[in-house]
């Protein structure tokens, strides 16, 4: 049976961008990828001093079960470098299963929902992002913890493609204040 899921991501070691951009392609093998938010800095919470993280979220309509799900994200995690030797320390990469459907998951090793999503701003605003009516097991709407948690600084970061998007749209609009129809009809055509 296919359940939609939400995964969280988190990245503040090397190249935080590409480690999170790869991850969402190879999450995207893992079920049909519905929505991916945007890229979120955020200052880290708990653990040693350490620099600031990207963070993201993706849904996925999935029929992998939460263990076999949670297997594929350690084995993306370990493929992108992930050494697990301070809990909250530093990682390259980090996926958590946020939701798993309206399934409540308490295993070793696995419990869902993930049981701060509701204390992290970090991780509310990309899951709402990508799944605006999410909602607990118990029917209560994951967007009522939003306010609970506004007073923690997370900074909202273009997309790269959208990136790209934006600067073909300045080079265009750039062009054509510029009279340089010729580059605006090489850029369109």
């Amino acid at each position: 049976m296919t359940v939609r899921v939400v995964i969280g991501l988190g990245s503040n070691l090397g190249d935080r961008e590409s480690h999170l951009t790869a991850a969402i392609r190879d999450l995207g093998r893992l079920g049909e990828l519905v929505a991916a938010s945007a890229f979120y800095e955020t200052a880290p919470v708990g653990g040693p001093e350490q620099g600031p993280y990207l963070n993201a979220a993706v849904a996925l309509d999935s029929n992998l079960s939460a263990r076999a799900l949670l297997d594929e994200c350690l084995r993306i995690e370990s493929t992108h470098g992930r050494e697990r030797r301070q809990r909250w320390g530093p990682r390259t990469l980090d996926l958590d299963i946020l939701l798993d459907g309206n399934e409540t998951i308490e295993e070793d090793g696995l419990k869902v929902p993930h049981p701060r999503l509701h204390e992290r701003r970090f991780v509310l605003e990309p899951l709402l992002a990508v799944w605006p009516q999410a909602t607990l097991p118990d029917g209560t709407p994951v967007a009522t913890f939003l306010p609970a948690v506004a007073d923690q600084e997370v900074r909202e970061l273009v997309p790269a493609g959208q990136r790209a998007l934006t600067l073909a749209a300045i080079a265009f609009t750039a062009a054509a204040a510029l009279g340089l129809w010729w580059l605006v009809d090489w850029l369109v055509g």
